[in-house]
């Protein structure tokens, strides 16, 4: 590939000049080194030879990665070289006689302070670039993005929304996965939000939001595919950083931690570490109605949560290089948390009989562990200059989560009719996932558009989970055999997919894609002496292409199948207490649910950006509240609906206010529909939205190199499953300044300022109403420092081929 590229650049030099090589009898060579002024080598540098006489360019050449270069001259002479390279002033030697080996040893380029300077002052890097098949939204570097979490950027990112639940929805839909570094996080629900929460926003890089994913990818995930992009270090020799955090929202809350990279010779390693005291706060307001024809019970419910996590986390890797063309590694993972919990409520029941009316109060306590261990091995291989590559990779995965709770509850009739009661209940709820996952991915160029990729991947998973339920009494616990249950599950999958592309003529460009998945899964309930299996195989056709109508302008059409299989949380027939009129149930039945995405892009100077998409998912999985209006009880469990349908149109609007001020705009109107049908209440729900969602983001240079950031968003109202959905808003702002050379960075940022990005919505079943508002106590002040140090050069790291899936669905809840 770089003999082509230098193939390139001679001919673009002699075309440019407009004078033929010069042609003699008597060959020559000429070779050299640039570096420099610090010794470091500069790789892609041009390198011209002029005439002596007159000044022509003869024949040229482009320096290697290592700095080095050789010209090979038809005709011996006198000559000169020019030598240039962005971000350093051009160097013209004195004349030279060439011979056979002439060696003009090391050449040094000065560096261009005045280009650098300019460039520095005046440019401000855009936090949103558009593609074809994904947008990036960068966050290395921003002052939002100090002292955050990796769910809480994730939550700024377009189209990124989260329900009741925490769930991450992408564009209105659930069913998103979240990969990290191109790997599947294999978490979901409450683990996946607790792994985020302890990772910092610090050691990110980019977000890739892949809407509809090609066939190379899982088919896992009908909304799509978030890629989390971790910092990779670029430089030979040592060189990371050290930060540290406070935050205030009510309560404090730090972070600190650092990463050394480490580049020498054929070894490239890292290691990461970080430890954070994180508070989770909840404020909530609930209100139900149970209705029947006779009577009508409320129930009105105040309700505050706090979590303290105490969570440290390490990851570490190197790579070898086998030689220029093969390499070999292995990362490790490992993210603990200890969290306590108190979900302190006090319900207020209203019935039609006053004597019945009573003040539930509950005090629940909940301790916990959590661990997630991975460890992959990987290899990459170069398998010829055509471009040919193999990538391998072998995971492993073991999840661990123990968790302990106690349930006061406190029952007083408000007439003092009777005298008040004392329920205590309690529970473990222990869980271990292991994932076994082998992938190996081809890649096939047949010409410079003309491409074939294949693939293969196997996994296993199986999980152990418990819930043991007791009473307490006389300072005894006694099991509640109803409520506990163990239960056993275990799912393999295989894979195959294989892609072309290619194009026809110089305006199209077509890819197609078909992958097969088959899953053999089997669940088995110990304590219930049952057995659940599953045994499928289904092919996911994806097809895109590309129509270059000028060279401002272009169209992409696209079309996947996709599939979302039960959380393996969801699928455990547990029933987890909340408290004594509420509670949340598996549904081992759970089947996976499938959709036909559509998608038609138009793009303007690959700027401007408008999508316009259509899907249809059958059997769609969906939170379901189910009230009892004979006990006033109120449960949740995720169920199969008949079908779910989205239309929306996407707007990607940057503009440049003032060179120092660009702002990124982000607009999306919707329609969706829901179908769900509950056969307890002999009804169908038909639940139905147009939205619109809005966001811009301000990236704005002050003087003095400081840097603000303001983001704006809106979320109009909207539909998921059962419920309905209030609109919210929210803006955000910080402020980054450097010191020290860019080697100290100070940041503050200050989040939801007007404390308005308050979830509200209500489901109405039956005529029963369930009616939800919570602050998740997003409006906080940071403060964060971050010291960089460095001593290397910069050369190109390997990248790893990894897609990780199955670790996504370990817990819905």
């Amino acid at each position: 590939m770089k003999n082509v590229f230098k193939l390139l650049l001679l001919t673009y030099i002699i075309i440019i000049v407009g004078q033929p090589p010069v042609v003699a009898q008597t060959a020559a060579e000429i070779t050299g080194i640039l570096k420099d002024e610090k010794g470091s080598a500069i790789g892609f540098a041009n390198v011209a030879v002029l005439s002596a006489t007159t000044s022509a360019i003869v024949t040229g050449t482009v320096s290697e990665e290592n700095g080095s270069f050789k010209i090979k001259l038809s005709a011996a002479g006198n000559y000169r070289l020019r030598v240039s390279a962005v971000g350093y002033t051009s160097l013209e030697t004195p004349v030279f006689e060439s011979n056979p080996g002439k060696n003009l040893g090391v050449l040094t380029l000065k560096e261009d302070t005045k280009l650098l300077k300019e460039v520095n002052v005046q440019a401000l890097r855009p936090n949103i670039v558009n593609h074809p098949d994904k947008m990036v939204v960068s966050v290395e570097g921003t002052a939002l993005s100090s002292g955050n979490t990796a769910y809480e950027v994730l939550l700024k990112s377009p189209g990124v929304f989260v329900d009741q639940d925490g769930n991450i929805q992408l564009n209105g839909k659930s069913g998103v996965r979240i990969m990290i570094d191109g790997k599947l996080t294999y978490l979901s629900g409450k683990e996946l939000q607790t792994m985020l929460q302890g990772m910092a926003a610090e050691n990110l890089k980019d977000l890739e939001l892949i809407t509809n994913p090609s066939s190379k990818y899982d088919a896992e995930g009908t909304a799509g595919i978030i890629n989390i992009n971790l910092k990779k270090n670029i430089m030979r020799g040592m060189n990371g950083s050290l930060y540290a955090g406070y935050q205030y929202n009510n309560w404090h809350a730090y972070s600190t931690g650092g990463n050394v990279n480490v580049k020498k010779g054929k070894w490239n390693s890292f290691v990461n570490a970080d430890v954070a005291r994180r508070i989770f706060i909840r404020d909530a307001n609930l209100y139900r109605e149970f209705n029947t024809p006779e009577s009508s019970t409320k129930f009105t419910q105040s309700a505050k949560e706090k979590a303290i996590r105490v969570a440290p986390s390490v990851r570490l890797g190197t790579d070898y290089d086998l030689n220029k063309n093969h390499s070999v590694g292995v990362m490790a993972n490992v993210v603990y948390q200890d969290m306590n919990s108190n979900f302190n409520s006090d319900l207020v029941e209203n019935h039609p009989n006053p004597a019945n009316n009573k003040l539930v109060r509950n005090r629940n306590l909940i301790d916990g562990t959590f661990a997630n261990a991975t460890l992959n091995a990987h290899y990459l291989g170069k398998l010829d200059t055509l471009g040919t590559t193999l990538a391998a990779d072998l995971d492993y995965v073991r999840l661990y989560d123990r968790d302990k709770a106690t349930y006061g509850n406190i029952f007083t009739y408000l007439s003092g009719a009777r005298p008040d009661s004392l329920v205590d209940l309690a529970s473990n709820n222990p869980s271990t996932f292991s994932i076994y996952s082998a992938k190996v991915d081809y890649t096939k160029p047949f010409t410079k558009n003309t491409k074939l990729e294949a693939g293969a991947k196997a996994s296993y998973v199986q999980s152990d989970n418990e819930l043991q339920f007791f009473r307490l009494a006389d300072e005894q616990r006694y099991l509640d055999e109803k409520r506990s249950n163990h239960f056993l599950y275990r799912e393999n999958i295989y894979a195959a997919y294989a892609n072309f592309s290619t194009n026809l003529g110089e305006k199209w460009k077509v890819q197609g894609g078909l992958r097969a998945e088959k899953t053999v899964a089997e669940g088995k309930s110990i304590t219930k002496d049952s057995v659940n299996t599953r045994n499928y195989l289904n092919l996911f056709p994806s097809l895109f292409v590309m129509q270059q109508v000028n060279k401002n302008y272009k169209v992409t059409y696209n079309y996947s199948r996709r599939i979302n299989r039960p959380y393996y949380g969801n699928l455990n027939p547990f029933i987890f207490y909340i408290d004594p009129y509420t509670s949340a149930q598996g549904n081992p039945y759970l089947r996976p649910q499938y959709t036909h995405s559509f998608q038609v892009t138009q793009s303007v100077k690959d700027t401007y950006i408008l999508t316009i998409g259509y899907s249809t998912t059958r059997d769609v999985m969906a939170e379901v509240p189910v009230q009892n209006n004979q006990t006033n009880t109120l449960v949740f469990q995720q169920r199969n609906g008949d079908s779910f349908k989205d239309v929306n149109a996407a707007l990607v609007a940057p503009i440049k206010i003032t060179p120092k001020w660009d702002m990124n705009n982000n607009f999306t109107v919707g329609y969706q529909s829901y179908q769900i049908a509950i056969p307890e209440q002999n009804q169908t729900i038909q639940n139905k939205q147009l939205f619109t969602y809005a966001r811009s983001s301000n990236n704005i240079l002050l003087p003095q190199n400081i840097r603000l950031e303001v983001n704006l968003d809106y979320q109009g109202p909207r539909v998921y499953a059962a419920y309905k959905i209030k609109q919210n808003w929210a803006m955000d702002a910080g402020l980054k300044r450097s010191f020290l050379n860019k080697q100290l960075e100070v940041s503050a940022n200050v989040t939801d300022i007007f404390r308005t990005r308050r979830f509200a919505g209500t489901a109405n079943v039956n005529n029963n109403v369930n009616q939800i508002n919570q602050y998740f106590a997003q409006q906080s002040v940071r403060l964060n420092l971050r010291y960089n140090f460095n001593k290397g050069e910069k050369f190109e790291a390997k990248k790893r081929n990894t897609n990780l899936e199955e670790l996504n669905r370990a817990d819905g809840n």
